[in-house]
């Protein structure tokens, strides 16, 4: 027996995709404190491109063996504050198996002066940090690390200057 032709094609609901508006007005699930991200900064010189620029690396604190990951991620960068809102895990092709954590980074060619910087989780947790970048005496000060005011807000992001990963031109 021939099954029927449908006579309508099926709608396949489309995925959510949170926006940072939406996830920074979200009151997160009640959770412990846990570190699962680092926010890296340093200055990184391109040789390709031969700029400079200033870099903020998000890396996860675990540790992946069998698969390479890198930290989906979407940014806002507005005045004096930059937005990294964490959208999960993106797996890369694997050339060769190695113990390495799961990182992004995301370039600036103009950071000057005084900037805050929050990593926001899809469920709406914000951690922030407030750096001080002088690309004329090649320093950046990272001078508060805090988490903002807000219902069952978390701790799940350490902010910190990563000088060994420095490089200039």
């Amino acid at each position: 027996m021939p099954l029927k032709k449908p006579k309508d094609i099926p709608k396949i609901p489309k995925s959510r995709k949170k926006k940072i508006d939406s996830a920074l007005n979200a009151i997160p699930e009640k959770k412990p404190d846990k570190l699962e991200y680092y926010c890296k900064t340093f200055f990184g010189f391109d040789e390709i491109t031969k700029k400079q620029y200033s870099v903020f690396a998000i890396e996860t604190v675990a540790e992946f063996t069998s698969f390479a990951y890198e930290v989906s991620l979407e940014t806002i960068k507005d005045k004096r504050e930059i937005l990294i809102m964490l959208k999960g895990l993106k797996a890369l092709t694997n050339r060769a198996p190695q113990i390495q954590p799961a990182r992004t980074e995301i370039p600036f060619e103009d950071l000057i002066g005084d900037y805050t910087v929050k990593v926001v989780k899809q469920d709406g947790a914000i951690n922030c940090a407030d750096y001080n970048f002088n690309i004329f005496t090649k320093e950046i000060k990272l001078l508060k690390e805090y988490k903002p005011k807000k219902k069952n807000n978390r701790l799940f992001c350490k902010f910190e200057v990563a000088e060994d990963e420095f490089s200039f031109g």
